[in-house]
């Protein structure tokens, strides 16, 4: 089984690149720009991972980003992530970033960018890894800088397959960014949201409701709302869940107790991925391997959740097609 979990083509639509920066790399760059942690080692870092909740991750990742500068800084984390992913037989990586997060730090938008795709283009040539982006507004801040942000980000438009909304979910319901995300729609660019992780499923809702979303992110919580999951399941709303991250952020308790068996029972759509590898655990092949141990799922279960990222990932149909074949190929 672990050697099928590793060989199966997986689709991942739900990571935060910047929660892929291992201590290790992120060590690397605070030396490269000068940049002081308030860390004695890479043993340090890791002590830190210990979550009460989304804030207290928040509070450590937004500080562990101090160290991206520069566009070979961004070019580096990615590649650094593509590398791993793809010796897990991640064939597809679908990537938010966090602009507002950088600009807040004086690094421009412009570099991001630049840093980004040319991993984006080497990921490609040097390991057959298709990649996607999705710019994520921020849920803490407002809408009016996210606005401003979608703006700013004009001259790359056609580069993003998406925009999202993550961060402190509590207290910042979707609503709040109906004007952003119907400027997104009228430019076509599709939409994606954090819902139902922390917050309640109202949250979901609005974010099918009011910013017109194709996937919802994470969405856990529609179990406390039946009608909710009857909308979900009859509409063919993907569910891009992280169980890791949700053990890890105290979501759940363990991994056995996780709602991923009872969401499938509900005939909900659903892919596994890893939200920030670096801080929850692991990367896709750690997310897999341990829903095999907890729910002792066979192979079918894993193609059928395989096959669902393929089909809902922002990605040319030849490609689309090209996954599926090899899809076919592992049942």
């Amino acid at each position: 089984m672990d050697d099928f979990l590793r060989r199966l083509p997986k689709a991942e639509l739900h990571l935060h690149i910047e929660g892929t920066l291992e201590p290790e790399l992120m060590f690397a760059l605070a030396r490269r720009n000068g940049v002081s942690l308030p860390y004695a080692s890479v043993e340090a870092v890791r002590a830190a991972y210990d979550f009460t909740d989304l804030q207290s991750f928040l509070d450590l990742y937004y500080q562990g980003m101090s160290v991206l500068r520069t566009a070979e800084d961004f070019h580096d984390l990615a590649m650094d992530y593509f590398r791993r992913a793809h010796a897990e037989g991640v064939v597809h990586v679908e990537m938010h970033f966090d602009p507002q997060a950088h600009l807040a730090r004086g690094v421009e938008l412009a570099t991001v960018m630049e840093g980004l795709g040319q991993a984006r283009r080497q990921a490609e040539r040097e390991l057959g890894l298709s990649t996607a982006l999705i710019m994520a507004f921020l849920r803490d801040r407002s809408p009016e800088e996210a606005m401003q942000l979608l703006e700013k980000a004009s001259p790359y438009w056609e580069t993003l397959d998406a925009v999202g909304l993550d961060s402190a979910e509590r207290d910042h319901p979707p609503a709040k960014f109906q004007a952003v995300f119907e400027r997104a729609r009228r430019l076509g660019i599709p939409r994606v949201a954090h819902a139902g992780e922390e917050g309640p499923p109202e949250y979901i809702r609005e974010a099918l409701d009011l910013l017109d979303v194709c996937r919802i992110d994470h969405g856990v919580r529609c179990l406390e709302d039946p009608a909710l999951v009857e909308r979900l399941r009859d509409q063919g709303v993907v569910l891009t869940v992280c169980p890791l991250s949700n053990v890890r952020l105290k979501v759940v308790e363990r991994i056995e107790a996780h709602p991923l068996p009872r969401l499938l029972d509900a005939g909900l759509r659903l892919t596994l991925n890893s939200d920030d590898p670096a801080y929850f655990g692991g990367g896709m092949l750690a997310n897999f391997r341990a829903c095999q141990r907890a729910f002792d799922w066979s192979k079918s279960t894993f193609i059928q959740l395989a096959g669902i990222a393929i089909e809902a990932a922002f990605m040319d149909e030849t490609r689309r097609l090209s996954l599926h074949r090899r899809l076919a190929e592992c049942s």
